[in-house]
């Protein structure tokens, strides 16, 4: 009958346990609504796409007066056959309150060149409007641009106008109108320099036939993510390089299309900011042995009891499991101010010496108290 009611009083102590890490939960979705609020106004996490060439151009059928009737506009879309990216990250730590969340400020250059578009048209009338053509460079966040862009298409310098002519290939971004001209080259290189404030980490997409990246910072906790790994990279306490490089053919969308949506979403890589220690994530970790704890306390009390035949209450056990329970939401709270191992350590010593007391007023015994304390 002591053991099952002592595997009982276990399960009930799970309750307070779910309502220590809900505590736990909702410290972190608060954490989430500073770091959110601090990155809405700084700039939030930075995806770069493009840019992407757009060439316009119609369709139609002709009447028996020779007039156009059946018009269907259509897009043709051309991604460049280089591009290669150099920036640089400046991280710093912003606080709300007593929650971090790592910014940065940012020097890109993009660079490369397109191929003289053409244009493969199964109809037999159209029209194709190269003046209309345009530049889309996706950029997820716009609020985070801190200086003028400088664009250059073949050594001339270009206006770009905010926004996005055609939703469905970038959510945001700029647009450099008519870069063609009146009449095509063999070949357009391009350039931009752009200045980006943002937060947690920076994207980019593999847009060119042979993609080269490569990023620097003084940031010495990165974490490289999304489907491309670089190919060279060093972290040292004083930062990180990283070089990327990826092939048309490690992507899967093509160089160029008509009218069709394309997905990158699958294709996106570069590096987060990480910060040392997340509390919340490791406290919650830790509550998960927190019935192995409990289990293995009241079985050592359990034992006492039976081979020095003393009486311990069920009460005593529940307030023993009480104060393990403790030791979670002392954790928590002290991890917030000193970090996580300190916070482990000085509750521990706190949680353990609680209990050890109250272990020597029911035993009266110091030998049985320090094993009780050892364990």
């Amino acid at each position: 009958l002591k053991v099952a009611a002592i595997g009982f009083l276990i399960l009930m102590l799970l309750i307070p346990m779910e309502m220590i890490r809900s505590l736990v939960m909702e410290r972190q979705s608060r954490q989430i609504e500073a770091t959110t609020e601090i990155s809405s106004k700084w700039g939030n996490q930075q995806r770069l796409v493009g840019p992407i060439l757009t060439v316009p151009y119609q369709t139609y059928d002709l009447d028996k007066d020779q007039k156009r009737v059946n018009v269907t506009k259509h897009y043709a879309y051309f991604l460049p056959e280089s591009l290669i990216v150099n920036g640089k990250l400046n991280p710093e730590v912003r606080k709300r309150g007593i929650f971090e969340v790592a910014v940065y400020t940012s020097n890109i250059e993009l660079s490369g060149s397109f191929k003289t578009p053409q244009i493969e048209i199964t109809e037999k009338n159209y029209e194709i409007d190269w003046k209309g053509a345009f530049l889309t460079l996706g950029i997820s966040d716009l609020k985070g641009i801190s200086e003028e862009i400088k664009f250059k298409w073949n050594d001339l310098s270009m206006n770009c106008e905010p926004g996005i002519k055609l939703v469905g290939i970038v959510e945001s971004g700029i647009t450099i109108n008519n870069p063609l001209g009146n009449e095509l080259k063999s070949a357009y290189n391009f350039s931009i320099n752009l200045s980006l404030n943002g937060s947690k980490s920076i994207e980019f997409i593999p847009v060119g036939k042979e993609t080269k990246v490569s990023l620097a910072s003084t940031w010495n906790n990165p974490s490289f993510d999304g489907s491309f790994l670089p190919e060279k990279r060093n972290v040292t306490d004083a930062g990180f390089t990283a070089d990327w490089k990826v092939l048309e053919l490690n992507r899967n969308f093509p160089q160029q299309w008509t009218d069709a949506d394309i997905n990158f979403n699958n294709s996106e890589f570069g590096v987060s900011l990480l910060l040392p220690v997340e509390t919340y994530q490791i406290t919650e970790r830790s509550m998960k042995y927190a019935i192995l704890f409990i289990a293995l306390t009241f079985v050592t009390f359990f034992f006492v009891e039976i081979m020095r035949k003393l009486k311990v209450h069920p009460i005593q056990y529940v307030l023993v499991g009480f104060g393990l329970c403790l030791f979670y939401l002392l954790l928590l709270s002290l991890s917030e101010q000193i970090g996580f191992g300190l916070a482990y350590l000085v509750a521990s010593i706190g949680i353990i010496a609680m209990i050890g007391g109250y272990t020597k007023s029911i035993f009266k015994n110091n030998r049985l108290t320090l094993i009780l304390v050892s364990i």
